[in-house]
């Protein structure tokens, strides 16, 4: 899922986020696996924790941007907005290509909805919680697999092949893999079912050949692409095709089309099968079959439904990819200052020449500043005449996702069923729609697969509803007042309820160590979202995602407003290509090389 810190508009600093427990590597780990992607919305959600969470006490006041040099060196090659896992691999991949690169991070933590909290001992992660990939390596890797495999780095995980769902058909322990969700499929809906997703992945599987023939760490924004990614990977692209046949090659250039007309050319109709679709693609993109990108939906499709697949979690929750990319950047000699809000980015002959800082400093960058932002939050940064009034009309009128609620709790593991798996999916009615508000709810209990995230004998616990929340009911509301709390109250009811439904009636409210609950204001405040949006809602066949170049020369923009979108693989991609853009192609083409050299090594 974008940054914690992105650096918006001209606001007040929020309350800082609160520091993790010191992390101590493992001693006796196996190999670690490399790399993830997220497999599915909660993977990209960006999740915040109650308004009431307490500063970071681990960072001294006064030492914002001196952390890392800013103050004696407030220059770099490339300066970037905001420490998202998009910035952050941006950041990583240009200090790997040996540029001097600096990020700037508004708060005192790094990792945007990728990070971690800790409130008495709990260690909760704030967004990012459904992963895949951590073993995938090789050009089909997926991309913030690939990062980490160029910066040298890894995150230990464990693995699983399940997750709990609660529908209005019942409620079943759902499996990963090609045969055993048709046994689900079989037991729990009926046998016209199995047939029809039986044809579904064999006609999505053989595609997801192509999907993934073109690495995305081969991917740059100029015609270098010719020759970093088509000309290089062409003949197994052309292989995959060539083996799909007719029917698979004429599904390959759907790629780019909505999911949904791959569904309904193979006729399709069981409800629960198209209700499922629906979820799966609303989870991954923010939008229905109908304007979920195909290509996406196969990737995922090929990371979930082929033969030994898993599901992965880090040992030490989401905010160890975000330690992962921070080591990076720092072995390669690149730049974190946090606590160093961008008010403005500077324009200078109509290029973007560096940013000035809320404490009046100016960071120069010679090369290019490149915005980790919101689309909207990065017009914010500009001057109103420094940008073509077509672009300012064309970003103002992209549609948004809706914002979340949020339920973090700590609790005794005495208060929940015994055989309590790690995530569960609740989806209270099919006929509201998925993207209905109120409707459905997903719960991360990530500390079913190991204590080191709580105190001996607890769970730590996140539940959402997934960007399905309106802001137009919070916005306007102090937070102090005794609305604001009534109406978090009334709008939290849902997620009880579904932890209530997944933890099993030895579960108590009133026997929760922590309970916070946050809103969509919550979002905007320490995400510094416009307002508290999860992204933009654009809809395959009916508009595209920009690029990451902008009409202002030298100013970049990385993360979910730009392609491939929304979605943890989808940002780690965006922040390889830019930072593979404003490299030379023989620079980009000896990274290839070395991270080939290094994977077969």
């Amino acid at each position: 899922m974008a940054s914690a810190a992105l650096a918006s508009r001209a606001l007040p600093p929020p309350p800082r986020h609160c520091a993790r427990r010191p992390r101590a590597p493992p001693t006796t780990a196996p190999r670690p696996r490399r790399g993830c992607a997220a497999a599915a919305r909660p993977a990209r959600c960006r999740a915040v924790a109650a308004d009431e969470r307490p500063a970071d006490p681990s960072i001294p006041e006064g030492e914002d941007g001196a952390l890392s040099g800013v103050a004696e060196r407030p220059e770099a090659d490339v300066v970037v907005i905001g420490s998202g896992i998009g910035g952050l691999c941006c950041a990583g991949l240009l200090a790997r290509y040996n540029q001097d690169v600096l990020v700037l991070e508004s708060h005192d933590r790094p990792g945007g909805a990728a990070h971690s909290f800790d409130i008495k001992g709990f260690n909760f992660d704030s967004g990012p919680s459904l992963f895949s990939g951590f073993q995938s390596r090789g050009p089909q890797a997926n991309p913030l697999a690939q990062v980490l495999d160029a910066l040298g780095e890894s995150v230990p995980c464990a693995s699983y092949d399940s997750w709990m769902v609660y529908v209005p058909e019942g409620q079943f322990l759902s499996r990963i893999g090609p045969t055993d969700f048709l046994k689900d499929l079989d037991a729990f809906v009926g046998a016209d079912a199995v047939q029809e997703w039986k044809k579904l992945l064999d006609a999505v599987i053989p595609i997801s050949a192509a999907a993934m023939a073109l690495p995305p760490l081969s991917i740059r924004g100029d015609l270098g692409v010719l020759s970093t990614s088509a000309g290089r990977y062409a003949p197994s692209l052309l292989k995959s095709i060539l083996q799909m046949g007719p029917q698979g090659a004429l599904g390959a250039t759907k790629l780019l089309r909505p999911f949904s007309e791959i569904v309904d050319s193979l006729g399709l109709k069981n409800p629960f099968v198209r209700n499922w679709i629906d979820l799966l693609c609303f989870l991954l993109a923010g939008v229905k079959s109908d304007g979920a990108l195909s290509a996406e939906m196969v990737y995922m499709f090929a990371e979930w439904y082929k033969p030994g697949c898993s599901l992965e979690y880090p040992l030490e929750g989401s905010g160890a990819i975000i330690d992962a990319l921070v080591r990076g950047i720092k072995k390669f000699g690149g730049r974190l200052a946090l606590r160093s809000h961008v008010e403005k980015i500077l324009i200078e002959n109509g290029r973007a020449v560096g940013v000035k800082l809320q404490s009046g400093q100016i960071v120069r960058a010679r090369k290019a500043v490149v915005s980790n932002a919101s689309m909207w939050d990065t017009l914010d940064l500009l001057p109103p005449d420094a940008v073509p009034r077509s672009y300012q009309d064309k970003v103002k009128a992209t549609p948004q996702c809706e914002s979340f609620m949020h339920l973090h709790l700590g609790f005794d593991v005495e208060n929940a069923r015994e055989d309590l798996g790690i995530h569960h999916i609740v989806v209270n009615d099919w006929n509201k729609g998925v993207d209905a508000d109120q409707n459905v709810v997903l719960i991360s209990v990530p500390t079913v697969l190991g204590n080191g995230l709580a105190p001996p004998g607890k769970h730590v616990l996140h539940a959402y509803t997934p960007g399905t929340e309106p802001f137009s009911l919070w916005e306007g509301l102090d937070r102090k007042s005794a609305e604001y709390r009534r109406l978090k109250e009334e709008r939290s009811e849902v997620m009880w309820k579904a932890v209530e439904l997944a933890l099993g009636p030895r579960f108590s409210r009133e026997k929760c160590d922590v309970k916070l609950v946050g809103s969509p204001l919550t979002h905007k405040r320490f995400l510094r979202r416009n307002r508290g949006t999860y992204g933009p809602a654009i809809k395959a066949g009916e508009a595209t995602f920009p690029g990451q170049a902008t009409p202002i020369p030298q100013l970049f923009c990385c993360g979910d407003s730009t392609f491939p979108g929304i979605g943890v693989p989808a940002v780690a991609a965006s922040g390889a290509i830019v930072a593979n853009t404003l490299v030379s192609v023989s620079q980009h083409s000896e990274l290839l090389d070395a991270v080939g050299r290094q994977i077969c090594g």
